[in-house]
């Protein structure tokens, strides 16, 4: 993340078990320059339980709070965007893609550049695994009929043009 040059906000979760030590977590990572707030740093911590919810909705609120400062927005009018969250093959149903839609709405039947190969849509799956014609920003998808496996961190592009994405798929 500091490499990329990448904002950090660290949820430190299990701080509901009575042997949690969040200060140490803070410590360990201030030894890699992750300086949290409360020390003076940049960085925001947050002690959170998933097992119990606690600090969820403190981390809900500063994710918001970062994303209004850092001026994110995204447009769903745009041609979709985003990237592979994971890619595997399956017997029942071939490819099948997780993606994170970062940007723009992608649709059932839409033609995507991915990694180093083009597709349609051919069914699109919301998180609890059912059917959805359309995925807007911010949202989770699985997405089958796409021919080829990309590697998770790949980034996928909605296009037009068959042409020029089959061009741009094959100089990848």
């Amino acid at each position: 993340a500091r490499a990329a040059d990448v904002p950090l906000l660290i949820a430190v979760n299990k701080s509901d078990k009575p042997e949690a030590n969040p200060m140490r977590v803070r410590q360990q990572l201030s030894t890699m320059n992750v300086q949290p707030e409360e020390w003076g740093g940049n960085v925001q911590f947050v002690d959170v339980s998933a097992l119990t919810g606690a600090g969820l909705d403190d981390l809900a609120e500063k994710i918001s709070l970062e994303a209004e400062i850092m001026e994110l927005k995204a447009n769903p009018e745009h041609l979709a965007s985003g990237i592979v969250i994971e890619a595997k093959q399956t017997p029942a149903q071939g490819n099948v893609i997780s993606l994170m839609v970062l940007d723009g709405t992608l649709g059932k039947g839409d033609l995507v550049l991915c990694g180093s190969g083009t597709g349609r849509i051919r069914v699109l799956l919301d998180d609890h695994g059912k059917q959805i014609s359309e995925a807007p920003p911010g949202t989770p998808v699985e997405v089958l009929g796409l021919p080829e496996l990309p590697s998770p961190g790949d980034k996928f592009f909605e296009v037009k043009d068959t042409k020029m994405a089959k061009e741009v798929a094959s100089q990848r």
